[in-house]
C-alpha cells in the first residue's frame, strides 16, 4: 500500500490491505454458501459504495442466486447528512424471496433502516444484511447485521468502494483519514509519579494508555501467538526481543481506532527501542509528539519510594540500597533517551515536585 494518499483536501493513510480484505470476503462467502444451500437468494447491492465488495463477494458465491441494486445517498464530504435519498429503486418482485442486502459500510444505520423498511413492505421470505465494514460505536438501530467483515472505529475511510466526495472508490485497498495524533511518552525515574499523572493525561486529552506490562499480561493470558513467543523467551530466562514488543505495540495501535493518540508507558527504555518505535509510527503516518520527563531529585525519589514501600509491602521499595541501585540503572540505561528526543526537539522537562494537581497543570501546559 502507498504510505499515504491525498484526495482533494484530505490525506489518508493505510488501513486494510487487499490480502486482509480478500480473506474476509472469502469467509463471508463461505458462510452465505452454507446458510443458503438449496435456496436461491437475491443479493441487493447498495450503490455506489458496495460495488467492489459486491463484485468480489459474488465471484465466491457458488450457489444459485440473483442480483439487483438500489442506489441511496446520505453522505456529504466526511459527514453523514442524516437524510436518505433513494435515487434508483429496486425493479424486481421480491415477495417470498430470500433477500441479502449487501452494504460496503454500516455506521449509524440510518440508510440501512430506510432500506430494510422499504424492502420489508414487499414481503420477502427473509431479509439479512452483509457488510464489509461495521461501526458498532456509531450504530443507533436495532436491526441485526448478519455478516460482518471488519468492525471498525468512527474514523472516515476511503477505498474499495468507499468515497470522499465521490473519489477514491476505485482504490483496491482501504485507507483511513489522517488526523493529527497526540502521542506522548511520559518519562521519569521510579517514584516520579508517572502512573498517577498518566491517568490524568489520558482523561484530559482522550488518549489511549499503552502499557507494555499490560500487553504482556494480555497476550500471555489469552495464549496468543505473540504471547506464546514471549513465554518461550521468558521461560528460557531470556529477555523478550525488542521486535516482539514492537509487534505487540503494533497490534494495539491497529485495534485502537477511536482515539486522539497514545501515551506510552514502559516503552521505549533504550535508544534502539526508540528508533524501532519511530519506524513503526512512521509507517502509520504518525510520530512521537512530545516526551514529557518528570524531573525529581534522587533523594526525594528515595523518600517517596520508602514511604510507598510501607503502604504497598513491595520489598524493592523498602530497601534504600536497592532503590539507589534502580536509580543508577535508570541513569545509565534509560535517562539517555532524553537526549534522543531532545535532539528531535520533542523533550520537555517538567518539575515533578508539588501536589498532584500542580504537577498535572505543568504537564498539561507542556503538552498543549
Amino acid at each position: 500500500m502507498k504510505k499515504e494518499i491525498t484526495l482533494q483536501d484530505k490525506t489518508f493513510v493505510p488501513f486494510l490491505d487487499k490480502e486482509k480484505i480478500n480473506k474476509e470476503i472469502a469467509r463471508i462467502a463461505q458462510e452465505i454458501n452454507r446458510d443458503y444451500k438449496g435456496k436461491k437468494p437475491l443479493l441487493v447491492g447498495i450503490l455506489n459504495g458496495s460495488i467492489l465488495f459486491f463484485s468480489d463477494l459474488l465471484k465466491q458465491i457458488d450457489i444459485e442466486c440473483e442480483v439487483a441494486f438500489l442506489r441511496v445517498s446520505s453522505y456529504k464530504g466526511t459527514e453523514t447528512t442524516g437524510n436518505v435519498k433513494k435515487i434508483l429503486g429496486l425493479d424486481k418482485n421480491i415477495e417470498n424471496t430470500d433477500v441479502i442486502i449487501v452494504e460496503d459500510i454500516v455506521d449509524t444505520g440510518i440508510t440501512l433502516e430506510n432500506i430494510i423498511q422499504d424492502l420489508s413492505s414487499n414481503h420477502p421470505q427473509s431479509l439479512k444484511v452483509v457488510t464489509l465494514l461495521f461501526k458498532p460505536k456509531a450504530y443507533t438501530k436495532n436491526y441485526p447485521i448478519d455478516y460482518v467483515g471488519f468492525e471498525v472505529g468512527n474514523e472516515f475511510l476511503v477505498g474499495f468502494g468507499l468515497d470522499y466526495n465521490e473519489i477514491g472508490r476505485n482504490l483496491d485497498e482501504l485507507y483511513i483519514i489522517k488526523e493529527p495524533m497526540l502521542n506522548i511518552i511520559l518519562f521519569g525515574p521510579p517514584g516520579a509519579g508517572k502512573g498517577t499523572q498518566s491517568e490524568l493525561i489520558q482523561e484530559k486529552f482522550n488518549l489511549t494508555h499503552l502499557s507494555t506490562g499490560d500487553m504482556f499480561r494480555f497476550h500471555m493470558k489469552n495464549d496468543t501467538d505473540l504471547g506464546k513467543k514471549a513465554k518461550e523467551y521468558m521461560e528460557a530466562g531470556n529477555l523478550v526481543p525488542d521486535q516482539l514488543v514492537i509487534d505487540m505495540i503494533d497490534a494495539k495501535l491497529s485495534e485502537s481506532h477511536d482515539t486522539k493518540g497514545f501515551i506510552f508507558d514502559g516503552f521505549p527504555r533504550t535508544t534502539d527501542q526508540a528508533l524501532a518505535l519511530d519506524e513503526l509510527l512512521s509507517k502509520k503516518g504518525w510520530g512521537i509528539s512530545k516526551m514529557v520527563s518528570l524531573e525529581v531529585d534522587e533523594d526525594e525519589l528515595v523518600k517517596r519510594l520508602l514511604l510507598r514501600g510501607k503502604d504497598s509491602g513491595r520489598k524493592d521499595d523498602q530497601d534504600e540500597s536497592i532503590i539507589r541501585n534502580r536509580m543508577a540503572v535508570y541513569n545509565n540505561e534509560t535517562a539517555p533517551l532524553k537526549d534522543f528526543y531532545a535532539n528531535q526537539g520533542k523533550q520537555i522537562g517538567v518539575d515533578g515536585i508539588g501536589t498532584v494537581e500542580e504537577i498535572n497543570g505543568r504537564i498539561n501546559s507542556a503538552i498543549s
